[in-house]
């Protein structure tokens, strides 16, 4: 099967690959569609979960509690690695 995609799907692509995490185009379109299809099986029960975890954040912020971007970025790559590495 061959793809074409209009400019902006490219870029986006691109981008993708010039992180460093993907080894190809087809690399950045597979785990698209794998979080696609992930959301989309979701269950009522981690829908809630998640919008719990999501109003949290929010009070949390509220509250003055808001952790350093740079902290929190770090923490959210070692989550994707982690997340990797039981998908592979």
């Amino acid at each position: 099967m061959q793809l074409t995609v209009p400019p902006d799907i490219e870029t986006l692509i691109n981008r993708r690959l010039s992180s460093g995490d993907y080894a190809n185009a087809e690399d950045v379109l597979r785990r698209a569609l794998e979080a696609q299809d992930a959301e989309e099986s979701w269950t009522d029960e981690e829908r809630r979960a998640l919008s719990a975890h999501i109003e949290e954040g929010y009070l949390q912020a509220e509250r003055g509690e808001l952790i350093d971007g740079a902290q929190v970025r770090l923490e959210i790559q070692a989550m994707k690695v982690d997340w990797r590495s039981t998908r592979q």
